[in-house]
Formats: C-alpha cells, structure tokens, sequence
C-alpha cells in the first residue's frame, strides 16, 4: 500500500497535498505550546502551593468560629467579601513562609509537644487529667484517625515555632519597663472650666431657612427602606420523633457498636529522654546512646522519678518525675508504643529510639480492657436513637423545602401545600433588622439582597440555629423616602439652632482661649463667663473620675508646660454644643514604688509579646521579599 501510495505521488499537486499536509500536523504539535495552563492553587509560595481545598478548609473554620462566637448575630456574607477572603489567604501565605524557614533552619515539632498540648486541651480533660475516652469520641465525632488530628496540630504548632521562639528571646530592660510605666501611670494637675452655652440673640428660624436646611439635610429625614417577608420554616425542636426503640433494636444497636463502649488495655508510665538533636552526627548519637544506657541500668521503680527529675530532658514531665498517665496503643510514637506494650508490669526498658531520642520507659500498672453492659448504655442508646430519628426527620424535611422552593422560585405556596408548612409572615423592617426573624442578621441580609428584593425569587435554606431553617419570600417592599417637610419642620428648626448654639459656644470659648493666652487668669476668664475654676491634682490617664472624659483625653495629649507657671491652655469641644476651658498645670512621672511586682512582670510579658510580634512581622516581611508569591484571585 505504501508503495503504490509512493508511486502516485508525483509532480507539483501531489508536492503541494504533502507541505499542506505537514503544515497542518506542524501547527497540530505545536498548539501545546500556545494552549494556556490552568493554575489550580489559589497561591503559591516558593514551590509551596495554597490549595482550593486548603483555603476553604481555613475558611469554613473561620466561619464556624465566628458563627459559635457571634451565635444569631453572625453574618455569614462577611465571609465573601474580598478583603476577607485576602486577609485569611495573607494568614496562610504567612503560615507557608514560617513552615519553608523551619523546613530552612532545622525547626520541627517533636512527637512528645504534639502529646504534651493534647493532653492539656480542657475538652479531652476529667478532673483535670487528660482523659481518653473523651478524645477518643471526639475524634469519631469529628471523623478523624488519631494520626489525622496529630498532623494537624503538628501544622499548628510548626507554624508557631518562630514566633515563639522570636517572643522566647525578646529582652525588655529594667529601664524600658520603668519608662512604659511611668508613663501609663504619669500625673497630671489641671484646672478647667465648663462654660455654659451662650444665649442666643435671635433665636427666630424663617420657613425659608428651615426649607434650605431640609433639602441641604435630606438624607437626616428619610424613612428608611423596610420590607416585610412571607416565610416557612422548619424546627427540629417541634418535630415529633417516632416511638423509643424496643430493646430489641437497641440491643442490635449496642452490638453493631459495640466497640464504642469498649474501654482499650491502657498502661500508667514514665519515662527519662535522652534528647538527639534533628541532624546528629554519629558521635552525638552515640553519646546520647551511652547516656542512656547508663541511666537505664541505675534505674529501678524506687529512683525512677528522682532519675527523671535528674536528668531527663522532657521538660513537660521532668517536673512529675517522668509521669505520662495512662496510655493507650497509638496515643505515642510507634516505637515508644511497640516498647512500651511489650512490657510486663513493674518492668523497665532498655533504651528505646524514636524521632524524639532516646526513652527509659518504667511500666507501673496496666489496666485491662473492658466493655460497658447494655444495661449501663441503655439511657445513652435512647436518647441517641431519639435525637437520631429528629435530625433525619428535620434533614429530610429542610432538603425537600429547599428543593420545593429552589423550583417554584417565585412562590412559597407550592412547598408549603407540598409539605404541610404554613406561610407566616413578618412585620416591617429595615436594613437595621427588626422583631421575630428580623432580628435575624442572615435573614436581613437575604431579604434585601438582590436575588430575593430585586429578582423577587424565593431565599436560599436560611439556618437560623441548630436544626432551625427558614426561606423567605418579600410581601412588601417600601423604598426609602424623605419624610414631608410638615412632617419635620419642628426638628429641622431645632437643629438650626443647636448649630447656632455651637458656633456661638465655639465662637466665646476661642475668645476666652485667647484671654489665658495673653496671660489673664482662669478666675478672671471664669468670673466674666459666669463659671467655675475646677481644680485637680494628680490626674492619671483614664481614670479619673474628677474629670469629663473629653477633658482627659485632651489633657494627655497637650504638650508639658514650657516652665513653673507657664500653663499650658486648650479649649475643649465637650460634644454635647457646649465647650470647655482647660489648663495643665504640671506634669511628673508615675510612683513606680507603688506598682506591685506582679503588675510590672505582667507589663513586662505583654511588651515582649508586643515586641516579639512587631520582630516576626518584620521577619515575615523580609520573607515575603526574598520569595516569589503568586496568587490566583479569580479561584478564592
């Protein structure tokens, strides 16, 4: 066949078929150059990539947080904004650049400070020991192995270790703490004098003035934008559930998991570390190895914890003598856990190496695996079947709501004939929310959004709580409108006043101002106005209650007098139409003799923290410069 192609292929034509032929399998190779790549990080720092996934992840948590936190006043739509979304991606770009300078410098989070932080977190605490049982249904409830929470504490406190360890050697002097406090504790004696408001000369404000204002001020007498809302809703709490489950079907129940009321073996321990160093030569290893083979063959269950105290090096149980609490299997590292589960009571190991170092591990007691009865879980398997049948019953019924009314968008009365919900409706009310589910920021959001106000279709499933939903439809939409001037007359007249009030106030105390400055005394300037010389020593910032707040602020913020009996002066707008006179007299120091001891340690912990942060932003900035980031803003 190819030859008899061959043999017909002869003379210009066939020449010409051939190049175009090439051409085409030409631009064919080479489209793959041209073709653009699609980048699916939403960062990527160095050769480090912020994922899709990973973004959410922080942003579903930090949404979580916010709504247990804020609980019905959270606003879920401040999560979709871009200065959100850019300030939650800047956490994590900072987080990769920390991670790529450990990595760096040889930081890393060792097994034992990954146990040590578990073990303190209140939630997996009984009388205040770390309790396994409650970590270990923790866990199921979240739906994550141990090695899975593991890693993510591990990211967390790796993300820590430079920040830490910049607060860690921050020194604050003697002399930087004492010049803070005298300043947070400085004295100062001033004289004021609250000037009354002058009276007005005409106090007669004309239609045309009034009308003037009102249409200069508009926007100060409108009615605001309301509407009200027709609305369905679900609530798991008034669902009724079906009968309690016989014994029968708790007993199968309480087979089927058994293994959730099975207490595992667990075993008391202590323990002596002999710490390597992450990079360790041979000859560190083997120091570290004769160290602890030393300790291990003096040890006996009688000096175990004088030992450890001696020379162990976790400092988080030198201090109880070595103790770690009961364990169970896959709580430690998997050589700590193969040794340690190999021991018979009283026994004590030889050394055993894991990523940490080495471990002289003592095995004091061993508890025996063992399971609850039905008898004892029976109240606990009812009141889960119960709960159980309620959130399938209320997610059954809020997914066929948001089904019904995604499909019939510009009605609820389909979904409520449908499923037997009843329309309710609510009251007026503006952007600023109002009575019944209006107080309800989620609600408000969704009601004067643009899909729901403008395009007048049915809300998205709105959660009001805890197996609580709603969708909304509006019923009535009243746009803003200026009130009629009739209507408001008497006020726009009055604020014409309160402004002729204020600059006549303003007008008298610059007045009055220029007098001190000139050298007239307070008295003098006082008597002539009608009012009081108010005298004050030792006034601290903050915390004086001689003094009106607006008073105090700004006697702070004037400067020292110049000399003895050159004052400083100030007239004060007190933001209620009238002013003040105000005088700095003196200035001096704090009485540092009077600050207790543990109120300058704690100043001198908060200044090291704020010292030790201003060190890592500026690490972190020097970070950002040396390495390539580039971000994808259209996958945030």
């Amino acid at each position: 066949m190819l030859q008899a192609m061959r043999n017909k292929m002869h003379g210009w034509p066939s020449i010409i078929v051939l190049g175009l032929a090439v051409l085409a399998m030409s631009l064919f190779g080479m489209e793959s150059y041209f073709t653009s790549h699609s980048d699916t990080f939403v960062a990527k720092v160095g050769k480090r990539e912020i994922s899709q996934n990973a973004f959410q992840d922080r942003m579903n948590q930090l949404r979580q947080q916010a709504s247990a936190q804020e609980g019905a006043n959270f606003d879920p739509s401040i999560f979709e904004k871009p200065a959100t979304k850019l300030r939650v991606l800047d956490g994590l770009i900072d987080e990769q650049l920390l991670l790529q300078a450990n990595a760096d410098w040889g930081m890393r989070v060792s097994d034992q400070a990954i146990r040590d932080y578990i073990a303190a977190i209140p939630a997996f605490q009984v009388n205040g020991q770390f309790d396994p049982n409650s970590y270990r249904a923790w866990l199921v409830s979240q739906r994550k192995t141990p090695d899975m929470f593991e890693e993510d504490i591990r990211s967390s406190l790796a993300a820590q270790l430079l920040p830490s360890a910049i607060s860690d050697s921050t020194i604050v002097t003697d002399a930087a703490t004492d010049q803070f406090l005298s300043l947070l504790t400085q004295r100062r004696d001033l004289r004021y004098i609250l000037l009354p408001k002058p009276a007005l000369a005409d106090s007669q404000v004309s239609d045309a003035e009034a009308m003037a204002w009102y249409k200069a001020h508009l926007a100060d007498y409108m009615n605001p934008e309301q509407v009200s809302v027709k609305y369905i809703e679900v609530d798991g709490a008034d669902l009724k559930v079906d009968a309690v489950p016989s014994d029968a079907e708790l007993q199968k129940r309480y087979a089927d998991e058994k293994q959730r009321f099975v207490q595992p073996e667990q075993r008391l321990a202590s323990h002596i570390l002999i710490n390597v160093p992450a990079n360790a030569t041979p000859d560190q290893q083997k120091a570290a190895l004769a160290k602890a083979d030393k300790i291990a063959a003096q040890a006996n269950p009688a000096d175990f914890a004088k030992l450890a105290e001696q020379d162990s090096q976790d400092l988080g149980s030198r201090r109880q003598g070595g103790d770690l609490g009961w364990l169970e299997k896959g709580m430690t590292n998997p050589a700590f856990d193969a040794a340690l589960f190999s021991l018979k009571k009283g026994e004590i190991s030889k050394p055993v190496l894991s990523p940490d170092g080495y471990h002289i591990i003592w095995l004091r007691d061993v508890r025996s695996g063992d399971s609850k009865p039905f008898a004892e879980v029976r109240d606990q398997l009812v009141k889960e079947a119960t709960a159980a049948d309620r959130d399938r019953k209320y997610n059954d019924l809020a997914g066929k709501m948001a089904d019904s009314t995604y499909q019939n968008p510009a009605s609820l009365e389909p979904a409520s004939v449908a499923l037997g919900l009843p329309i309710k409706t609510s009251a007026l009310f503006s952007r600023t929310g109002g009575a019944g589910i209006a107080a309800n920021p989620k609600v408000v959001a969704a009601a004067f959004g643009d899909d729901v106000l403008a395009q007048g279709n049915n809300s998205n499933l709105i959660e009001l709580g805890n197996d609580h939903s709603v969708v909304i439809h509006v019923d009535k939409h009243i746009p803003a409108a200026a009130r009629p001037f009739a209507e408001v007359s008497a006020a726009v007249k009055k604020s014409i006043l309160d402004q002729r009030v204020a600059a006549a106030a303003k007008k008298q105390a610059d007045a009055a101002l220029a007098r001190l400055l000139k050298g007239e005394t307070m008295d003098a300037v006082a008597s002539s106005l009608s009012g009081k010389v108010v005298s004050v020593s030792d006034a601290v910032r903050g915390r004086s209650v001689q003094v009106p707040a607006p008073l105090l602020t700004q006697a702070f913020l004037m400067p020292h007098p110049t000399s003895a009996g050159k004052s400083q002066f100030a007239a004060v707008d007190m933001h209620d139409g009238s002013y003040s006179l105000l005088a700095v007299d003196k200035v001096q120091g704090g009485d540092l003799s009077k600050v207790p001891a543990d109120q300058r340690d704690a100043l001198r912990n908060q200044m090291a923290q704020a010292y030790g942060s201003e060190a890592t932003r500026e690490l972190l900035e020097s970070l950002k410069a040396k390495t390539k980031i580039k971000i994808n803003k259209n996958l945030m």
